[in-house]
Order: structure tokens, then sequence, then C-alpha cells
């Protein structure tokens, strides 16, 4: 957040400008990471040099270097096709594993047809690209990541709750077992004292 010095005053231009530049920069960053983004790019930027090289004529030092063959059409096929899984790779993740597989496929076969892959470039970014596509996976979801400290937390306090409970019993038992001993001494003490004799009349005297 850049606030304005001065309360009551409207932020600056500047602020604002970069304040939406750093909002734009973190959906950006949370967009990227909701796809294969590196493997996307890396499609797409195979398939630049493979559909230019065979219609481009460069010139080294006044020398013309025709690249075109018979294939250019091919070439041209097989750019589209990268560009086409390199936008589903950034908008149809789901289907990362095809696109991958495609990819290394599309790259491979490039090789002979369109000018050993654009000069290798297109090769190379093909098979990068393929690689990153199949190795890709969603990051979990926030709720799993907080989800096992929570559960260890109550599994920790049901866990202390048991052995309160246990311990709670055991004293009552141990509270009622010396109640029990108590009583059956008592009874025993009382089982083992004699009875006590009547009281002894004497003769009676003469009437």
């Amino acid at each position: 957040m850049f606030l304005d010095p001065l309360p009551g005053r409207r932020p600056s231009r500047r602020a604002t400008a970069i304040t939406a530049a750093v909002g734009a920069r973190r959906g950006f960053r949370a967009w990227r990471g909701e796809r294969p983004f590196w493997a996307g790019l890396f499609t797409l930027a195979a398939a630049l040099p493979i559909m230019y090289f065979p219609y481009t004529h460069p010139d080294l030092q006044g020398i013309a270097l025709a690249l075109s063959t018979t294939s250019g059409a091919g070439a041209l096929v097989i750019g589209v096709l990268l560009v086409v899984l390199g936008l589903s790779l950034w908008f149809q993740q789901q289907h990362r594993v095809f696109a991958g597989i495609a990819t290394l496929l599309l790259s491979l076969v490039s090789f002979p047809l369109a000018n050993f892959g654009g000069l290798f470039l297109g090769l190379f970014c093909g098979l990068i690209g393929g690689c990153l596509a199949c190795a890709w996976m969603p990051a979990p979801p926030p709720a799993a990541t907080t989800d096992p400290p929570a559960a260890q937390d109550r599994q920790d306090r049901q866990d202390q709750e048991g052995r309160e409970g246990r311990e709670g019993r055991e004293g009552r038992e141990g509270r009622e077992d010396g109640a029990d001993g108590a009583d059956l001494e008592e009874t025993v003490e009382l089982e083992r004292v004699p009875a006590a004799d009547p009281p002894h009349e004497g003769p009676a005297g003469p009437g």
C-alpha cells in the first residue's frame, strides 16, 4: 500500500500507477502459477523459427541464403500446430500431457521437414516445452496446505482429552477400590470381636 504522507490529499498519479503495477504483477504471478506457463512459452517460441526460416531469404554479407524448400507447407502446418498447443497449455491446462506429447512429436518431425527444426532453435525449444508440459503438476489448493496442522491440533486435543479421561477413570476406580477395601477390613474386624457375655446374676437371697 502506498499512502500519501499528507492526510486528506488525493494520491498522485505516480503512486496510483505504482499501485496498479504492483497489483497487475501479483495477478500475473497468480495466473502464471495456475498453469504450465513456461511450457507454453517454450512451445510458442519453438513455432516461430520453424515458420520463419522456410519463408525468408537472409542475406549473409551479400550472399543470399535460400532456406525455402518443398516442405514449406509442412513447416507452416507444424508451426501453426505448435502455436495452438502452446495456447492450449495456457488456457486448457487439463490437457497438458496430450499437448506435451504432441509438442515433442512435432518438434522431432520438424527436424527433417522444416530446415532442421528451424536451425535447431525450434527443435530445442519444442523439446524443452514438451518435457515441461508433461512434468508440470498443479499446485495443491490452500485448504490442503493448511488442513494438516489443524487436523494435527485436533488429534493432539483428542489425545489429551483421552489421557485426562483415562486418568480420571483410574482415579475414581482407585478411590472406589480403597473404599471397598476399608469397608471389608471394618467388616472383618467386627467379625473378630467376640460377643459380650451377659451379666451374671448372683444367688437370690432369703426372702
